[in-house]
């Protein structure tokens, strides 16, 4: 009988530093102690990513928020390294070891062809986590499913931003961001 190989962060990380990775020509990420491989970006994801970058760097204040776009999340205790897609993360220098949640104001993932995983297993790592606001951009449906409130491993407020909504960060009430303007006109 085989099992799958469960990597711990820390385990994950030396293979990092010593290159293990460096020759595929794919992008993968640590959840729950097992590599999964990420999907190849389409022009849509490409654009709602830039959107979404430019959005929070104007939207959000220098002094305490740090805007980053697809940087590692340690999450040792659930022995993942997601790299969710835009990072709205306390304003610091991140040189000496990746962002943990308690550093995380908002969380994004823009999901083009990984709904479901964004909507089940990155909800429940980063519940469980304890990020405190966490957004999965919906490509196909023009919609931004938001969750908040992170209580025992779940988010327990749940809610679905369309066209003509409009949304503000927990961190920074005044970001208001316009659906219309991120998905287009229709």
């Amino acid at each position: 009988m085989s099992t799958g190989l469960h990597l711990s962060s820390e385990e994950y990380d030396r293979m990092v530093r010593c290159g293990a990775f460096d020759h595929l020509n794919r992008k993968i990420e640590l959840i729950r102690g097992e590599l999964r491989e990420m999907n190849p970006a389409g022009p849509l994801h490409d654009d709602l990513i830039t959107y979404l970058t430019n959005w929070s760097v104007l939207a959000a204040s220098k002094e305490s928020i740090l805007v980053t776009s697809q940087t590692g999340l340690d999450l040792a205790d659930q022995d993942s390294r997601p790299e969710p897609d835009l990072l709205w993360l306390r304003s610091a220098r991140y040189r000496e070891r990746h962002p943990s949640a308690k550093d995380v104001r908002l969380a994004i993932e823009v999901s083009e062809s990984s709904l479901r995983t964004d909507l089940q297993d990155k909800a429940a790592l980063y519940a469980e986590a304890g990020i405190v606001e966490y957004w999965i951009v919906d490509a196909g449906n023009s919609c931004i499913h938001v969750f908040r409130q992170p209580t025992e491993g779940e988010y327990k407020d749940r809610a679905i931003f369309r066209r003509g909504d409009k949304l503000a960060p927990l961190a920074a009430k005044g970001a208001v961001l316009t659906l219309d303007d991120l998905f287009g006109a229709d």
